[in-house]
């Protein structure tokens, strides 16, 4: 359904405002791993607690398997919405022919479908801990790197003038253009010549999420010391 409104929406636009649309969905995109980062810095180790003992509740049979099923089904929901809205992004931002668009999620479902495997059947032991620092840093990275782009998009509709001057050109050391380039533009927001606006917006999200995290952590110490 998001996949769907995002096209349509895209085909009400011509000109600059399909530029603008595209940085409005990689603003929501934004947003929406902001938040992730930041609402799971609370409540990660209560979820966790929770799915624990609504799995042991259906095991002893207390409580029916849709249970479990609706947990799962409001989580894929969710995370549904997420990956349809950062694909869109990813497409356009990259500018690459639907195909490879395809072939790229496919690949990257049946990537996730592997670890997931993998995890299950107990061939990976990683500390949770370190996992959710992990997911965490490339999250916050995905988040800066789509709003540098939002900001190219802006500057392209000349929406955005102030601060365009081009910082750096690292061209020569890594095009933009090559696979590695492709990759880290899509995973980091990479690019060889960024403007002065897409750095700071780049280095604003990163300081913004990680005071928001650092924040919603302290606030959750201090209700488990008025609790305690």
């Amino acid at each position: 359904m998001v996949a769907a409104f995002a096209g349509g929406l895209s085909q009400l636009f011509e000109g600059m405002g399909q530029e603008l649309f595209n940085a409005a969905v990689l603003g929501v995109a934004v947003v929406m791993l902001t938040w992730h980062n930041v609402w799971m810095a609370r409540h990660g180790r209560e979820i966790a607690g929770e799915m624990r003992a609504i799995g042991r509740a259906v095991a002893e049979g207390s409580k029916p398997l849709l249970a479990l099923a609706v947990v799962v089904g409001v989580a894929v929901l969710r995370e549904g919405s997420e990956v349809a809205l950062f694909l869109y992004g990813v497409a356009a931002s990259d500018g690459g022919s639907a195909l490879g668009l395809t072939i790229g999620g496919c690949l990257g479902l049946l990537l996730g479908a592997a670890v997931c495997l993998v995890t299950y059947l107990g061939l990976v032991r990683i500390p949770p801990r370190a996992l959710f620092a992990t997911t965490t840093v490339l999250i916050t990275l995905l988040a800066a790197g789509m709003a540098a782009q939002a900001v190219a998009f802006l500057e392209r509709a000349n929406w955005l003038t102030s601060l365009d001057t081009v910082v750096w050109d690292s061209g020569w050391l890594l095009s933009e253009a090559s696979i590695p380039g492709r990759a880290l533009h899509t995973l980091i927001g990479y690019t060889d010549q960024p403007t002065q606006m897409q750095l700071l917006v780049y280095l604003a999200v990163i300081a913004i999420t990680g005071g928001l995290m650092r924040l919603t952590a302290q606030v959750r110490g201090d209700h488990a010391v008025a609790a305690g």
